[in-house]
């Protein structure tokens, strides 16, 4: 079974097309891409387009390296055909020289071309040299928790434990169990650590693990590249390259701190959270599980992003904000804590909203089903609700 993904179809249904613009679907390995792409072919042919017109390629499962000639051979009997052409290629960045094919295809003026790659940065860095802003990004990320119970259904609260321990990867199917469910994360893992981060940051795969199981032991932790070299006993200069290789493949997402009080961007220190919470399953201690309130901040961290905002760890003096979520003109607050029903823990969360002396949207978002509702401008509401909520 899979499920319509209606933000990024919707995207590319408004800019399809438009044969000046190449669309290009990124996002880490298993996340969707390929799905979104088929549906969105789906959608083309429902309106009528010629067979004949498309082409449709999956370079991962070729299994041998293409080049741009071959490439551009198998691109040749769509090509011959008259009218719009449209072009889907999946995983284009394992060809060497793909930019230039893309870049013969947009200057044609009639082809309608969609690629997906798992390496964002490099896909833009080439196509920013090539085709000069005549592209546009669409980033998929995991399924939203509440694409995931209309993927899975079922009581939410049980699903809800799952989507942290298991994560949101479309192809996980939670109710196989926990063996099935942790095994085909192993085998995502090293698929992105194989051919998206080691094939193109050359390094040690254990340096390269111990990295990551330091970043998935760490969600909820302000860190930097100085300070994990110093835990792990690596140079500063590997470690940079690990992370930047590491955000590149779309493996972790690192968020700035911001400082609420001065409105700017603290880079020297920030937070990564993991794309997939099931790989961070199988790379942590199993006491590490006990503890949901780093997967909680990690999930709610993504929703932003989906909703369309730019997230920051927010700074304000001598305290945390955990979010700062800035879209356009709007700004969020948000607090994340398992519960606050102790009068410790309510303060602890509650102070730093309450300093905040703006008017923006403020909240706490808690696993608690009592004691919500309004402290001061302060709202405080169910987590699970907020996400069904979206």
């Amino acid at each position: 079974m899979e499920i319509k993904r209606r933000d990024y179809l919707k995207i590319l249904k408004d800019s399809s097309g438009k044969t000046d613009l190449v669309k290009v679907i990124t996002g880490m390995r298993r996340t969707g891409k390929t799905t979104v792409m088929l549906q969105h072919l789906e959608y083309l042919r429902s309106t009528g387009i010629p067979e004949e017109s498309v082409c449709y390629i999956d370079l991962d499962l070729l299994g041998k390296t293409v080049t741009s000639e071959e490439l551009k051979e198998m691109l040749r009997p769509c090509l011959d055909y008259s009218g719009t052409h449209y072009v889907f290629i999946d995983e284009i960045q394992d060809v060497d020289g793909w930019e230039r094919v893309v870049a013969m295809l947009v200057a044609r003026r009639d082809c309608d071309v969609y690629i997906t790659g798992s390496n964002s940065r490099m896909l833009s860095s080439e196509l920013s040299t090539k085709l000069s802003g005549r592209y546009m990004e669409v980033e998929i990320l995991p399924l939203s928790f509440g694409e995931f119970m209309e993927l899975h259904g079922g009581d939410p609260e049980e699903r809800f434990v799952q989507y942290m321990r298991y994560g949101p990867l479309p192809s996980i199917e939670p109710d196989r169990g926990d063996r099935v469910c942790r095994a085909q994360s192993e085998g995502v893992y090293n698929t992105v650590m194989m051919k998206d981060v080691l094939s193109r940051a050359s390094g040690r795969a254990d340096r390269l693990d111990a990295v990551c199981r330091f970043l998935y032991s760490n969600i909820r932790n302000v860190t930097n590249a100085e300070r994990i070299s110093g835990e792990l006993g690596l140079s500063n200069d590997a470690v940079s390259k690990y992370l930047k290789a590491v955000l590149e493949a779309h493996l972790f997402y690192h968020a700035d701190r911001y400082d609420i009080v001065g409105r700017k961007v603290l880079s020297s220190k920030g937070k990564y959270y993991a794309t997939d919470l099931g790989m961070r399953s199988i790379a942590v201690n199993a006491n590490e599980l006990v503890d949901i309130s780093a997967p909680l901040e990690n999930v709610v961290y993504f929703e932003l992003l989906r909703r369309g905002y730019r997230v920051f760890v927010g700074s304000f003096r001598d305290r945390e904000v955990d979010f700062t979520a800035v879209r356009g003109d709007e700004v969020r607050y948000y607090q994340v804590s398992k519960t606050v029903m102790a009068d410790s823990t309510y303060e602890r969360e509650m102070a730093p909203l309450k300093s905040v002396a703006d008017n923006y949207d403020k909240t706490v978002l808690t696993m608690d089903r009592f004691g919500l509702g309004n402290d001061e401008g302060v709202r405080i509401v169910n987590v699970m609700d907020w996400l069904l909520k979206g």
